[in-house]
């Protein structure tokens, strides 16, 4: 069986094509406001990969935020369900999520199975999110890709007393006119990320011994991932590509699916 799944979420758009649960391809592109068909390019990309067809899949599961709107998927599932089961595929032993995306953050606690028990989002605000990272960056003039290793060159991290990004982005301003250095500003704008984080976190009551994986583009920061580290003091598990987690667990569940 040939299964697909899309996650098409508000930054990047991923799909992952599962060949009997196993061997899978994938591809991923910004999302831009053309949902339907930016979710046909990269599943035709995926497909491609694996030497297939765009017709291919017999099963499709579409997930994230614009769900809804792919006409030629079998059906749609939320993407805190099929992020869970990507999770748990990659780590079996994985009983706690952190998902950190372009404009929402997530904690899910799983179970043995990688089914949801309980979780906490911040979808109301882009503190605690790559958004926030992305406007950090511009404002600094560094790309964002980089953020991240120049927050380590700090010698004298700056706090960054601002959580709404908009009120960052001043401070950031403000903080620059003074001639306060970029590695300073770096690092207190990725402890005030992680910072957020921890307090999702912390409203799961997750277990103190509980297997950690971080996924979502946020995951690529080393910093983002040490600051973590070092907050819940144990070691925070980051997928090969923590992008398409989300897509590989939707493509999974398309197997489960019954017409």
């Amino acid at each position: 069986m040939i299964t697909a799944g899309i996650d098409i979420g508000s930054t990047t758009t991923k799909a992952v094509v599962l060949k009997d649960g196993d061997s899978f391809s994938y591809a991923l592109q910004p999302t831009g406001i053309d949902i339907g068909s930016v979710s046909r390019q990269v599943l035709t990309q995926a497909c491609e990969k694996a030497g297939l067809k765009f017709e291919d899949p017999d099963r499709i599961v579409a997930t994230g935020y614009g769900r809804i709107s792919i006409p030629f998927a079998t059906t749609t599932i939320t993407e805190i369900t099929c992020n869970a089961y990507g999770v748990h595929h990659l780590f079996p032993n994985a009983s706690l999520v952190v998902d950190i995306g372009g404009q929402d953050s997530k904690v899910i606690k799983i179970d043995k199975n990688g089914r949801v028990i309980q979780f906490a989002m911040n979808d109301k605000c882009a503190a605690g999110t790559g958004k926030f990272l992305e406007v950090a960056a511009q404002t600094l003039g560094v790309p964002v890709s980089e953020i991240g290793d120049i927050s380590q060159q700090s010698k004298n991290k700056v706090p960054i007393s601002s959580t709404c990004t908009v009120f960052a982005q001043t401070e950031i301003v403000s903080l620059i006119a003074r001639q306060t250095n970029k590695e300073d500003i770096a690092a207190g704008l990725h402890e005030s990320i992680v910072s957020r984080v921890f307090g999702l976190i912390s409203s799961v009551n997750p277990d103190p011994k509980a297997e950690v994986v971080l996924t979502g583009g946020v995951a690529k920061n080393a910093a983002i991932v040490q600051l973590l580290e070092r907050m819940l003091g144990r070691k925070i598990y980051v997928p090969e590509d923590p992008q398409i987690v989300t897509a590989l667990g939707a493509a999974l569940l398309a197997r489960q699916w019954e017409d």
